[in-house]
C-alpha cells in the first residue's frame, strides 16, 4: 500500500502489518528492515519500511499510574491526546509535548520530542524513566539510566532504529488548573525577538510565529506567546468549579485537498498582515485553555490538506546560541528574496542538552512548511547550505527530503550511532526508508 507521513510526501509502496500481540511483532521484527509505525504524525518517510512497517495501533493500553510520583506506565501506541484526556482531569499533564497530541507514545521517545519548555525543562527523554524494547534478536530488553543505559540513550532520538518500543514509563507534572496564562510579545524583528526570548527565560513556555516574508528592518517581525500553567484561582469564573475542564470546542474538518494555487506569496503575505495584526491587539495577559495554547492546529481535522495533491515538506533547524542572530537573519532573507513564504513559521528556545542522537542543542529553533514544488524544493536546498554555515542541524521527524551529504555533514554524532550498531550492539534488523536516504 502507499504511505506517507503527515507532509503526505513522499509516498512510498510499502508493506504494512499491524500485529496485535508480542508473538507476532516479534516473528515480523526477525524477518528484518522493521520500522515501528504509530500515527503517521512524522512529516516524512522516518515511520515507513518499504518491506516491513509495524502499525503500533493494537498497542494501546495504559497499565499503571503511580500518584505519588506521577509516574505512568503505558504502551507505546497510546496518543498523547489519550493520556491527556484521561490524567488533565485528576491533575495531571505531560512535562513536554509537541505541537499536536496526535502523536504516540513511542513516537515521542523516537524523536525525542521538545516544546516550547525546551530552554528551561529540555526535551521528552528527560521525563522517560524506563523502556521495554523489543531488540534486534526478539528479545526484550528493559533499558534506563542504570540498565542498558547505552541503549537507552540511543533510543532516545534515534527514530526507531535501535528496536521496538513496546511500554514506557514516563513521569507527568502536577497541575491545578486546564487554563495557561498567555501574554503576547510584539517583535520589530528578528533581533528584537531574540532579545525578547532572552529577556523571558524564567517563563515556562515560549514560542514566536514569525512574518517571514518581511526584508529589511523588519525582518523577522514576530509575536511573541509566552505561557505559564494558570492556578486554580484565577480560571475564568464559570469554570472555578471545574478548573481542570475546559468547554467542548468543535472542530473544524478541511474535506478536501486545496488546489495547489492557493498558497502562494499573495496569500500568505495576506495571512500574515492579518495574523499579525490581529496578535498585536491580543498582547495583554489572557487565559486560554490547554488545547488552544499547545494545539492550535489539532482545531482543523486534515489541516495537511491545504497544501494540496503533492503534500508539503517542513524544514526544520537549530542554530547555536552564538551564530542564531546571523543565521536567522540569513535563512529568512534567503527566504524573502525567493517569495516562497510560509504561514507556519515558529522560532523557539532551545536550552542545553547533552544525548547521543537527539535533535536539540542550545540556541534557536526555526521550522517552516512549504508546500512540495520546485521552487520550494530548491529554496530548502539553499537553507540547508544556510544552515550548515552556521553550525546547525535538521530534526529528523520533520525531514523528507534532506541528502546524505547534508545529513552527514550536519550530524557528527552519526558515526558514533554506526559505530555503535557495527560493533554487534544493534545489528541492522531495523531501517526506514529515511535511514536508507540518509546513510543510517
Amino acid at each position: 500500500m502507499i504511505l506517507s507521513g503527515w507532509g503526505r510526501y513522499p509516498r512510498i509502496d510499502a508493506k504494512l502489518s499491524a500485529p496485535r500481540n508480542e508473538k507476532d511483532l516479534r516473528a515480523l521484527v526477525l524477518k528484518g528492515n522493521a520500522i515501528a509505525r504509530g500515527n503517521g504524525r512524522a512529516y516524512g518517510d522516518s515511520a515507513v519500511s518499504t518491506q516491513n512497517t509495524l502499525h503500533m495501533k493494537y498497542f494501546n493500553r495504559m497499565l499503571a499510574f503511580d500518584a505519588e510520583h506521577g509516574q505512568l506506565v503505558a504502551q507505546a501506541g497510546v496518543l498523547l491526546a489519550d493520556i491527556i484526556d484521561v490524567f488533565l482531569p485528576l491533575g495531571w499533564f505531560p512535562y513536554v509535548t509537541p505541537g499536536t497530541k496526535f502523536v504516540t507514545l513511542g513516537g515521542m521517545i523516537a524523536a525525542d520530542v521538545h516544546g516550547k519548555n525546551h530552554h528551561k525543562e529540555g526535551s521528552f527523554a528527560k521525563y522517560v524513566e524506563w523502556i521495554d524494547l523489543l531488540t534486534s534478536d526478539g528479545s526484550i530488553k528493559r533499558c534506563s539510566a542504570i540498565e542498558n543505559s547505552d541503549l537507552f540513550k540511543w533510543t532516545l532520538g534515534g527514530m526507531g532504529l535501535t528496536g521496538i518500543v513496546l511500554r514506557a514509563a514516563i513521569r507527568l507534572r502536577p497541575v491545578q488548573s486546564a487554563w495557561i496564562e498567555q501574554r503576547t510579545l510584539v517583535a520589530d524583528n528578528i533581533g528584537h525577538a531574540i532579545e525578547l526570548f532572552e529577556q523571558s527565560h524564567d517563563v515556562t513556555y515560549s514560542v514566536a510565529w514569525i512574518d517571514c516574508l518581511q526584508k529589511g528592518k523588519s525582518i523577522g517581525r514576530s509575536l511573541i506567546m509566552l505561557g505559564e500553567h494558570a492556578d486554580a484561582l484565577i480560571v475564568p469564573s464559570k469554570y472555578r468549579k471545574t478548573p481542570l475542564q475546559i468547554p467542548r470546542k468543535r472542530k473544524l474538518r478541511v474535506p478536501l485537498e486545496f488546489p495547489s494555487w492557493s498558497l502562494n506569496s499573495l496569500s500568505v503575505r495576506a495571512f500574515n498582515e492579518l495574523y499579525y495584526w490581529n496578535g498585536k491587539r491580543k498582547r495583554d495577559q489572557q487565559l486560554v485553555d490547554w488545547d488552544s495554547y499547545f494545539y492550535p492546529l489539532d482545531s482543523i481535522l486534515g489541516w495537511n490538506k491545504i497544501y494540496g495533491r503533492r503534500g508539503f515538506a517542513q524544514f526544520q533547524c537549530v542554530l547555536p546560541l552564538k551564530t542564531a542572530d546571523d543565521g536567522l537573519r540569513a535563512l529568512l532573507s534567503a527566504i524573502a528574496s525567493t517569495r516562497v513564504g510560509s504561514f507556519l513559521a515558529v522560532l523557539k528556545r532551545f536550552g542545553a542538552q547533552d544525548s547521543n542522537f537527539s535533535f536539540p542543542m542550545e540556541g534557536y529553533s526555526l521550522a517552516l512548511d512549504f508546500p512540495v514544488n520546485k521552487g520550494s524544493l530548491d529554496l530548502m536546498k539553499r537553507l540547508d547550505s544556510i544552515t550548515l554555515e552556521y553550525g546547525g542541524r535538521f530534526y529528523l521527524a520533520k525531514d523528507s527530503r534532506m541528502s546524505r551529504n547534508v545529513f552527514q555533514h550536519s550530524e557528527p554524532r552519526a558515526k558514533d550511532y554506526l559505530s555503535y550498531r557495527n560493533k554487534g550492539a544493534i545489528p541492522a534488523v531495523f531501517g526506514s526508508a529515511q535511514s536508507e536516504r540518509l546513510g543510517l
